[in-house]
């Protein structure tokens, strides 16, 4: 039997592999699978964890990072990139030198800074190389709210514009802000661009605490940019499938619960709520 002629959308993440699959590079590959894509994956390092937290990181040589992206992309051409926890200022840089040797190629950047828990997974040199070599190359940052207050050397209660407003001065082109962390009974999530904000969303706040949501949302947006999305449209559809995942995640281990991201195959696809 000869191979189809249909050719799903590639996308290639960089991220560090976590062995629940709840976060990281496996929450990328299922995310980016349910949501019609191929992925291709590059490990930027392996830790040790579970649903509770994070005990231990084995960061990927910066060389090898590069060269597993080099050959599979001289190999295969992606539509979109994700990029996770880069795992050093090494790898951060190596990272850039394959994008800049993509240009045009969507480009989603979650800053992973900590684990659910509250691990740190990013020191003071590997954020400095992220805000100065990836930031300016991607087309969408996705920063929850601690996140975005840290990378732009915010006050913890320092308004959210003031936080996008200096990332974007500092070369992102786009900055999607997650209110996960904020106070009240719904989350927004607002998108911002040079111009202002570009969308504001408001969803139901759901229960619990949950391992690898930042992953997904980011993965699901790549995932929707590779689908030929406009950004305003892919953020839209991102959040959409990151909602549905967690409203239906469960719990397998005994800490956070896991998103479930093959939610529409097992509960007939359940509309997502927003306000």
């Amino acid at each position: 039997m000869s191979p189809s002629t249909h050719q799903p959308p590639v996308v290639l993440t960089f991220a560090g592999a976590d062995p629940t699959s709840g976060a990281g590079l496996q929450a990328d590959l299922l995310t980016l699978a349910s949501m019609g894509c191929h992925p291709l994956s590059i490990v930027t390092a392996i830790t040790t964890q579970d649903t509770c937290g994070v005990t231990a990181v084995q960061v990927t040589p910066a060389r090898l990072v590069q060269t597993q992206a080099q050959v599979v992309l001289a190999d295969i051409t992606a539509g979109a990139f994700k990029i996770g926890m880069v795992g050093s200022a090494d790898n951060a840089r190596a990272i850039a030198r394959v994008l800049i040797a993509h240009p045009g190629v969507p480009v989603v950047l979650d800053p992973v800074l900590a684990s659910g828990r509250g691990d740190e997974l990013a020191g003071s040199t590997t954020r400095a190389a992220l805000l100065k070599h990836l930031l300016p190359l991607a087309t969408l940052i996705t920063p929850n709210s601690v996140e975005a207050r840290a990378l732009a050397g915010c006050a913890p209660d320092e308004p959210l514009e003031i936080a996008a407003a200096t990332l974007l001065a500092a070369g992102a082109r786009h900055v999607l802000i997650t209110g996960t962390h904020e106070p009240g009974t719904t989350v927004r999530n607002t998108l911002f661009g040079p111009a202002g904000v570009i969308r504001d969303d408001e969803w139901e706040r759901l229960p619990g605490h949950y391992h690898g949501s930042g992953c997904t949302l980011a993965a699901a947006i790549a995932a929707a940019l590779a689908n030929q999305l406009e950004l305003a449209d892919a953020v839209r559809a991102g959040q959409e499938y990151t909602w549905q995942s967690l409203a239906n995640a469960f719990h397998p281990g005994k800490g956070q619960a896991i998103p479930d991201r093959f939610f529409w195959a097992r509960h007939g696809g359940a509309t997502a709520t927003a306000g």
